[in-house]
């Protein structure tokens, strides 16, 4: 008899056992819970590993924007028609560091928190990861499926096609999304004919583009910019640019 019982109690398992005091119900609902985030995380992993060939249709912030406005500028531009310059510009200003991690950079979270969270710390990755498959904003629960989806985006996606699809989809002033629209809208070139200096003017005005003017900028944009251009040419020299140049 004691046999038995410790027979029934080894096939339950563990989680028969955690649960076993719940009514038959109640399991059959967890059940279901646990399919349904279960099938819930297959379709997102699905989602971003079809965006790693498939271009993004469009994004909410954008809609939201559209919304909002009634129209926008946007154009999609393959990495191979944006000018290296400007490909350079936003790693060097944005995540220097860009083909040396997987998704975070340690070393400027930490630089962030300790300046209290004045600066940001977040990386191209997951700037693509807010700005296609989330919304914009500071709420613990965006910036922890951000996290989450990070590591998820870099295992599916190369380097290269991280920053195209960054490229494409970044604001870079009211209405105007993507560097296709970006050249056009400042300088009246193709993504491909934008020279160092403007390249590096776009990148400036990147963390505030509504406040800022790529073709007009305001002294603290110039100085921003002769920095990016700096710094666009030391990952050139030293190979940080390797893992999404030709």
């Amino acid at each position: 008899m004691a046999k038995a019982r410790k027979s029934r109690k080894a096939k339950k398992g563990f989680w028969g056992r955690l649960f076993g005091w719940l009514s038959d119900e109640v399991r059959q609902l967890l059940r279901w819970v646990w399919r349904g985030l279960l099938g819930l995380a297959v379709l997102v992993v699905l989602w971003v590993a079809a965006y790693s060939v498939i271009t993004p249709p469009t994004t909410l912030y954008i809609q939201q924007e559209k919304s909002r406005l009634g129209s926008v500028k946007r154009e999609w531009v393959p990495m191979d028609q944006i000018a290296p310059a400007m490909q350079r510009s936003v790693v060097a200003a944005e995540d220097a560091n860009f083909c040396a991690h997987w998704g975070f950079d340690v070393k400027a979270i930490r630089a962030a928190l300790a300046e209290g969270g004045r600066r940001g710390g977040s990386t191209l990755t997951q700037q693509v990861v807010k700005n296609a498959f989330l919304w914009h904003g500071r709420t613990w629960t965006r910036k922890s499926l951000e996290a989450m989806l990070t590591p998820v985006v870099e295992l599916f996606w190369s380097k290269r096609r991280i920053l195209e699809v960054y490229l494409n989809v970044a604001e870079f002033d009211e209405g105007v999304f993507g560097v296709g629209a970006a050249a056009q809208h400042y300088f009246g070139v193709g993504a491909a004919e934008l020279s160092k200096t403007q390249a590096a003017r776009l990148a400036a005005i990147l963390p505030s583009p509504k406040s800022r003017s790529a073709s007009k900028p305001a002294e603290f944009t110039r100085r921003r910019a002769a920095q990016i251009l700096d710094g666009a040419e030391t990952i050139r020299r030293d190979g940080r640019a390797a893992c999404f140049e030709d």
